[in-house]
């Protein structure tokens, strides 16, 4: 099939790479020259493992191309995947500027019929609203059809390869038939390709996402009452995740989550369901824990340091908001440096693949290492925030040799706290004792 990806972002660049594997022509296309070029050098602005690899080798086969030209991909497409941002406003609608500019040109470049396919992260009702951008500027017919994406960083190509399950909403058969033959290589194992109305499909990409936040701010609440009553959240989790109604996925305590998708699609529920009469009051709750919860460890920071930090230096491990992606979009590590910054302490960082978005956002208020181990140098306390593979077996002597004093705050329960302790640590988790 001829495709044009309109946003050669996270999703966009993912849904190209692995539509061009499986012998499509895709057309990437962006309106940034210089990320366009970028990757016509074969240099991938975002970190996401696996897709280099997939990106070169679409791109020297000749299956996947990039341009800044909407009218010259979308002429020769049958299938125009919409993929640009929509950051969230400040009263955390989405912000759809991006994707009605993109709908309007790409009505302009049409030639013939095409199924057009939102992919961004859209309001509910989107496609009735993408649909309307485009009828004034073209005379060519169209359909518009919902396919979420539901991508985790750092294994982005697995979700897109392997699909737990596609979601299409469209209200035409015809339209449906078209997505599960472009998805054909993908669920051949037999997860579903599912069929329902645009509205739904838009709901079910919400739904998803505000649902794990919540799971994870559930366990984190559990958290703090384990720390304030004497519990061990880990034997709760464990007690919890052997009930087949419950399961064990997104039930691990930690700083609190961020990233692209879950605050973004958290706020854009809450501000759906007020315009809607529908408080989302579950929701609502999910994201003032994890407002409080980002806080919480420098809380326990202080606690053991006392309230002003002024003239103390704490080294940070992980500024990635999780393992396995640069990604620095609402990270935890962000309000933790401002919390240890507003204290006035100073901070060394380091982290294995964030350091240039991290610098970009933080700029010099804190000191960027070269090393894990460098960081640790001169620092009163080691605060581990993102669980990359690499600290999860440190040498501890020569943590301890490094900082001031032996002291670790584990962020992300990393660690099993009676072997911390036997090394002398002074070691402080998330709901542990």
């Amino acid at each position: 099939m001829q495709i044009s990806i309109i946003g050669s972002g996270y999703v966009g660049l993912v849904a190209g790479a692995c539509f061009a594997d499986t012998g499509n022509a895709v057309y990437c296309v962006d309106k940034d020259s210089g990320k366009i070029e970028a990757l016509k050098r074969g240099e991938i602005p975002i970190y996401e493992p696996g897709l280099e690899t997939l990106v070169k080798r679409g791109a020297a086969e000749g299956r996947l191309q990039f341009t800044t030209s909407t009218q010259d991909a979308v002429a020769q497409s049958e299938i125009v995947f919409m993929a640009v941002g929509t950051p969230p406003l400040p009263n955390g609608e989405p912000n759809l500027s991006f994707l009605k500019a993109a709908a309007e040109e790409v009505a302009r470049s049409l030639k013939g019929y095409c199924l057009i396919v939102n992919k961004s992260t859209v309001p509910i009702g989107s496609h009735r609203q993408v649909a309307d951008w485009m009828r004034p500027h073209t005379r060519h017919e169209f359909d518009v059809v919902s396919n979420p994406e539901f991508l985790k960083e750092g294994s982005a190509l697995d979700d897109f390869l392997r699909p737990d399950r596609v979601v299409v909403g469209t209200e035409k058969e015809s339209a449906y038939r078209k997505m599960a033959e472009l998805y054909a290589p993908f669920v051949r194992q037999g997860n579903p390709v599912i069929w329902m109305d645009p509205v739904s499909a838009e709901i079910t990409k919400y739904a998803c996402n505000a649902f794990l936040a919540t799971r994870i701010s559930f366990i984190n609440e559990l958290a703090l009452l384990c720390e304030k009553v004497g519990g061990d959240v880990e034997n709760v989790r464990k007690g919890m995740i052997t009930d087949v109604r419950i399961g064990k996925h997104f039930l691990y305590p930690g700083v609190g989550y961020g990233g692209s998708c879950f605050p973004k699609d958290v706020q854009a529920l809450m501000a759906t369901g007020r315009a809607a009469g529908v408080p989302m009051g579950v929701v609502t709750a999910a994201e003032e824990a994890n407002f409080r919860q980002k806080r919480h460890l420098v809380g326990r920071v202080q606690q053991h340091f006392g309230k002003s930090l002024k003239g103390m230096h704490f080294a940070l491990w992980g500024l990635a908001f999780k393992p396995n992606t640069d990604d620095m979009r609402e990270a935890p590590a962000l309000t933790i440096v401002e919390e240890l910054l507003a204290a006035g302490a100073t901070v060394s960082a380091y982290d294995p693949v964030a350091m240039e978005n991290a610098k970009r956002l933080i700029g010099d208020q804190i000191q960027f290492a070269s090393t894990a181990y460098s960081a640790l140098e001169g620092a009163d306390a080691l605060i581990l925030v993102t669980e990359w593979n690499e600290f999860r077996h440190p040498d501890f002597e020569r943590i301890k040799k490094a900082l001031k004093a032996p002291v670790l705050f584990d962020g992300r329960n990393v660690f099993d706290p009676a072997r911390v302790k036997e090394q002398g640590f002074s070691y402080y988790s998330m709901g542990r004792v």
